[in-house]
Parts: C-alpha cells; structure tokens; sequence
C-alpha cells in the first residue's frame, strides 16, 4: 500500500496524507478471491453430500436389518428372489432379498441390498446373514 501526500490548498498549503490501494493490489485481490469462493463453495457441496450419505447409510442399513428379520421370521427367504419399496420419514429405499448356497450346503446365506439416492447419485448398502435351510420333514411336523 502507498501513502500519497496531497498538498492541501485550502489551509495555506499544509500537507495531508491519504491511504488508498492501487489498481493492481485491486485486481490481486479480485483475482483471489475468483479462486477462492469456487473451492470454498466445492468444499461446501462436498461436505454436505458426505454428510447426506452417511445419514442414509445409517437408515438403509436399518432398513436392511428389518428386512432380513421380517424373511426370517416369516420364513420367506426360500421362495426365490424378493423386492420392494420402502418409505422411511420423507425418503425412499429400494430393497432386494437374495439368497445363495452357502459353504456346505446346509445353510443359505441371505443378502439383502438397499438403494437410495442422495444429490443425484445412487448408493447401496449391503447386509448379510446366514439362515438354516428348512428341511421338508421339519416343515410337515410344524404344520400337522
């Protein structure tokens, strides 16, 4: 910055001083902050899609906890492949059941897997268990 001494001619000629900022201290300035906001607002829409995902994972990974328990309970899980919709608070999420042979045979791991959009983007999470395969002669019991 550049001090300026001025004579003033209006008091029999004593000398002021006047602060100012030149052009190029202007423009410099300009420059940087036409730098600066853009990332400061980037940093900004990042941050506020982080923090939207790891909200929605915490409730799709609810949903998907509820939807293996109700398969389980209900014993469904072994009718093939299942989806659905599920609408918690003002958000949507798209589930799917599958299950696939485990190790041995014996037991069928379930996976359930569920999407939701945050920003215009989709996510997934995926949650799995094992379940017992139920046998015919255990079924007939239960049901006689």
């Amino acid at each position: 910055m550049k001090l300026k001494t001025v004579k003033n001619s209006g008091r029999g000629g004593a000398l002021c001083r006047r602060d100012a900022f030149t052009l190029a201290e202007c423009l410099a300035a300009m420059v940087f902050m036409a730098i600066v906001i853009p990332v400061a607002v980037q940093a900004l829409h990042v941050a506020s899609l982080a923090g939207q995902v790891a909200a929605r994972k915490g409730e799709a990974a609810r949903v998907a906890d509820r939807v293996l328990n109700q398969s389980l309970v209900m014993s469904n899980w072994n009718n093939g492949p299942q989806s659905g919709t599920i609408t918690e608070g003002a958000e949507q999420f798209r589930w799917k059941l599958g299950s696939e042979s485990w190790q041995n045979g014996s037991m069928q791991l379930l996976t359930a897997d569920v999407t939701f959009a945050a920003q215009g983007h989709d996510y997934s999470v995926s949650m799995s268990t094992l379940a017992s395969v139920p046998s015919q002669t255990n079924s007939m019991a239960t049901m006689q």
